[in-house]
């Protein structure tokens, strides 16, 4: 017999609550963060005087140019690509500066032509991906040897620089209290990394980045700019570069076709290192920030042991890099 006093049943169940957790994609970000405290936890109870403030604030100095060029390889990596210039570009800014501020020209003719460059070899590279349908890595290796050529065949020697407004830039000091201060390099640095922070969270185009990053093709579907955006991260790359070889000039205070050996790659292990994923869609800012310190904390470390080679730096790196590459697989292949 059924029931006629019982109340009727919904037709439909209920759907099930929404699990309010952690988002997956703040994991990675979180494990660098926590790796970076850890390992200045580890600096602080190992080697006398690391806890000075001015410690901390010498990774920031001495990084300032790979921060910037780090930015410009976010929005490439963001987008699924690669860019394996960074490093050359940044070594033929320092030449190219060197060479025309020795001739005589004036800082404020220079600063803006060697920008301009470097942000013009940025859209090529990105022209020819976009409109020949070049792998970024075959077309970005090309611009590598490229614009290493131009340096060398420019000069091979390193080139002093004496101009008054580089030597003030690279001796200009912001002092919070005696014995503590930031160059003028970080703060150029701080102010890139804010605004592309802002681009990429509150433009049209940081959402497009993100978008060809997920999936170009639905991006394509959706009616996104994807070939315009493709064109204009590789522009924004070589901008970063072409800056982040300018703050290294005041670093050095020279040009030399030589310098920025490697950077590329370690623009890269900052980015992944980050949080940010290889095959793009998923990253941010912040956490490439936190990829620079971690790499920077590394150099310190090793520099205050004293007995340890340099090359524990790469070693180090690279076993840091598997193990957020590996994270990063996981982290994906669970939420698929």
């Amino acid at each position: 017999m059924i029931d006629v006093s019982a109340p009727p049943r919904p037709a439909t169940a209920a759907p099930p609550r929404r699990r309010r957790g952690l988002d997956r994609r703040h994991v990675p970000v979180l494990v660098t963060l926590g790796l970076l405290i850890a390992m200045y936890a580890t600096g602080v109870g190992n080697y006398e005087n690391f806890s000075d403030t001015q410690v901390l604030l010498n990774v920031f100095v001495d990084n300032a140019f790979l921060l910037v060029v780090a930015v410009g390889m976010t929005f490439v990596i963001l987008t699924g690509g690669i860019d394996l210039s960074v490093g050359a570009v940044v070594a033929l800014t320092t030449v190219v500066a060197a060479t025309l501020l020795d001739a005589g020209w004036p800082a404020i003719v220079v600063l803006p032509l060697v920008l301009l460059m470097g942000t013009v070899l940025g859209l090529g590279m990105g022209a020819v991906i976009h409109y020949f349908k070049v792998e970024p890595f075959i077309a970005t290796l090309a611009g590598m040897f490229l614009a290493r050529g131009l340096s060398l065949l420019i000069n091979r020697n390193s080139i002093p620089i004496t101009d008054p407004f580089w030597t003030a830039m690279a001796q200009e000091r912001i002092r919070f209290a005696p014995g503590v201060f930031i160059s003028t390099s970080v703060v150029i640095a701080l102010v890139a990394v804010l605004i592309g922070a802002f681009v990429l969270a509150y433009t049209r185009f940081g959402r497009t980045v993100y978008a060809i990053g997920g999936n170009a093709d639905s991006a394509l579907l959706m009616g996104l700019p994807v070939g315009r955006t493709r064109i204009a991260v590789y522009t924004v790359s070589g901008f970063c570069s072409s800056l982040g070889g300018v703050l290294l000039s005041f670093y050095m205070l020279s040009g030399y076709s030589l310098h920025a050996q490697g950077m590329e790659l370690d623009a890269i292990a900052a980015v992944v290192i980050g949080g940010v994923l290889l095959t793009g869609g998923s990253g941010y800012l912040f956490g490439t920030v936190l990829g620079v310190l971690v790499l920077g904390l590394i150099q310190t470390i090793i520099t205050f042991q004293g007995t340890l080679s340099s090359w524990w730096t790469k070693i180090v790196i690279g076993i840091l890099l598997f193990a957020f590459i590996v994270l990063q697989r996981l982290v994906t292949r669970r939420a698929r």
